[in-house]
């Protein structure tokens, strides 16, 4: 098998897994983070299926923070679940696609547009009524979309006042103070809440040079299939060219 069928076999897998992992509401969602994230398939969402980054898109925000969970339970202290993210953005900036979803996490975790992102949201739910696939967790997408939206809110603000988010959240300051004391918690952010000043406080979140060295080349191997690719279907289409002009001259002759 050559290559190119190799890549072709992955995407006709990568189309049939959707129907076994969205339905599968176990950890069906985890697996397919995995699979899609692996460097042979992700080689075959960049080239030839950039339209599936709206189901991992979809399945990223879904399961993420049930693995930032298991994660801190194993004292790794969610990075499974921000490598996830991490990997998500760079996928999104090597594919050619676009819709509400995707650009609901661009404008979230690229661009910081917090209004973009609440007019994004609007559309998601739009689209996720329609998809086939997606239709029957559009209840679970908003609210962890919602939670989304909040926890990157924290993650850029030094404080962020109780009262101001009771009234977004519609609750009184008591109920929300516990909900964001849960919510900092699954989010695994550095955060504290002062009652005395009536705001959450949040800790400074710093990364060392080797990490963010890894984080930028991590991505390298993936970048280098696409353009190798790119280059071959490049190579393959002038060589076509040249043998249509050759038997166009042959038949003027």
């Amino acid at each position: 098998m050559t290559h190119l069928e190799a890549l072709k076999q992955r995407t006709w897998l990568l189309h049939w897994s959707l129907f076994v992992f969205w339905n599968n509401s176990a950890k069906g969602l985890e697996s397919m983070v995995e699979l899609f994230f692996s460097e042979k398939y992700l080689q075959a969402i960049t080239t030839n299926a950039p339209h599936l980054l709206r189901y991992l898109t979809a399945a990223v925000l879904l399961c993420k923070r049930r693995v930032a969970k298991s994660t801190s339970k194993d004292g790794r202290s969610g990075s499974e679940a921000r490598k996830m993210l991490k990997d998500l953005v760079r996928l999104m900036h090597n594919c050619e696609y676009s819709d509400p979803i995707v650009e609901f996490v661009d404008c979230l975790c690229v661009k910081f547009d917090f209004e973009g992102a609440q007019r994004k949201l609007a559309e998601c739910e739009t689209v996720l009524q329609t998809d086939f696939f997606l239709c029957q967790r559009t209840p679970l997408f908003m609210e962890e979309a919602r939670v989304f939206v909040f926890e990157n809110y924290c993650r850029i603000h030094d404080k962020v006042d109780l009262s101001v988010l009771a009234t977004k959240l519609a609750m009184d300051q008591e109920a929300a103070e516990h909900w964001i004391v849960d919510l900092i918690r699954n989010a695994l952010l550095d955060a504290k809440i002062d009652s005395e000043m009536g705001c959450v406080v949040m800790g400074a979140e710093s990364q060392s040079v080797y990490a963010q060295v890894l984080d930028r080349t991590r991505d390298l191997n993936l970048r280098s299939a696409a353009l190798a690719q790119n280059l071959k279907n490049f190579v393959t289409d002038v060589k076509k060219e040249k043998v249509k002009k050759a038997r166009a001259a042959l038949e003027e002759e």
